[in-house]
């Protein structure tokens, strides 16, 4: 798949603009706060429906505008398809091929992308809520049921959070109450982690190839899914959601005392392992950088076995940020098969063939120009 023409109306700095890419590489330039990560996000926001920066719709909207209209013409392997979508001070409208969708479950997955980005590097050094947000993120670009899921899991999450909240210190026992909370986020955990752990092994299996590549077979990356509760892969939904319940039960006193939710996918981590060593903890910063690598370029391979194309790559300032190998590799990996997008503030000093044959788009305060 890729994009073939990107229309902008009043979104961030850009209040109007209209770009055809190449399927190939299309590389941004420009310096700093002129509006290349502009476009990344606009992209982002045509795959996903919100941006991967805020989670407030309205910032996306320009300062002299009452609206931001991001819109593309996709092409994929079914034939072409076209994405809108619409923010405004009251709300968000998504749209394919001009029917608006009532679900952000029923847009996604239009357009799948895969990003890159600086910050990404704290997919293994940072916390474990950015190992669920690429797990979630990813799952759900394949798997609209997926979205679905975790929707209804957080929802019954909410309601018993605050439920606990309501009955916290108090020293009579919710009883059944509690117990019907129980089941429903059992039954939807259950229905989430299954799925999580279909994932992992899939990915674990390009990671692990990519991994060893970029490491000239010296390393070996292991991915191990650290759920909450006493489950593992293989299980089915009756069993897992057993033990979520069991899970529930056994830190219930707990869970009173505190007025949250302690165990769930909500909790869970991925715990990423070089030649048996934890890399988040004891990781060299070389080490870290080839593990967040190898599992960005196994989301491209994972997503593209699961719906029969490759995705959009975004590599948003991420080349500056690897040193000469590892951007060889990376360049290697997409060359004549994937649509990228690449923004630096220069292209001097990477030499590589990818490059060289890119769409070069210059950008300064808001206006974008094809130079190549």
């Amino acid at each position: 798949m890729y994009i073939e023409n990107l229309t902008l109306r009043g979104f961030r700095n850009y209040s109007e603009v209209s770009l055809t890419f190449e399927p190939a590489v299309n590389v941004i330039i420009g310096s700093n706060a002129q509006g290349k990560t502009n476009i990344m996000e606009a992209i982002y926001v045509l795959a996903m429906g919100k941006s991967h920066r805020t989670h407030r719709d309205k910032e996306m909207i320009g300062w002299e505008s009452s609206f931001a209209h991001v819109k593309g013409n996709i092409h994929r392997r079914t034939g072409p398809t076209v994405l809108d979508v619409i923010f405004t001070p009251k709300g968000k409208t998504v749209k394919v091929n001009e029917l608006e969708q009532q679900k952000l479950s029923q847009y996604i997955g239009t357009l799948n992308v895969v990003m890159f980005a600086p910050e990404d590097l704290n997919l293994v050094k940072g916390g474990p809520a950015e190992r669920r947000r690429f797990i979630d993120m990813e799952i759900g670009q394949a798997s609209p049921v997926y979205l679905h899921d975790l929707a209804s899991y957080n929802r019954v999450l909410k309601q018993r959070n605050q439920f606990l909240k309501d009955w916290q210190g108090s020293r009579r026992d919710p009883g059944a109450l509690l117990d019907v909370l129980n089941e429903q986020l059992a039954a939807q955990a259950a229905a989430v982690v299954k799925r999580r752990f279909e994932f992992i092994q899939m990915l674990q299996g390009w990671a692990e190839e990519i991994h060893r590549g970029i490491s000239r077979g010296k390393e070996q990356l292991e991915i191990n899914y650290v759920p909450s509760a006493d489950v593992s892969y293989g299980m089915d939904l009756s069993t897992l959601k057993e033990a979520y319940e069991q899970a529930f039960q056994t830190k219930r006193d707990q869970e009173m005392r505190r007025g949250t939710t302690l165990s769930g996918p909500h909790r869970e981590d991925l715990l990423l392992y070089v030649n048996g060593r934890n890399v988040q903890t004891y990781g060299s910063q070389g080490q870290q950088r080839t593990t967040a690598l190898s599992l960005k370029l196994a989301e491209i391979e994972l997503i593209r076995d699961q719906i029969g194309e490759y995705p959009v790559l975004l590599l948003d300032d991420v080349l500056s940020e690897l040193d000469n190998h590892r951007q060889s590799h990376l360049l290697n990996t997409i060359q004549g098969k994937v649509q990228t997008f690449v923004t630096t503030t220069s292209v001097d000093g990477i030499q590589h063939e990818t490059l060289s044959k890119a769409s070069i788009f210059e950008v300064s305060d808001g206006q974008l120009v094809e130079v190549k």
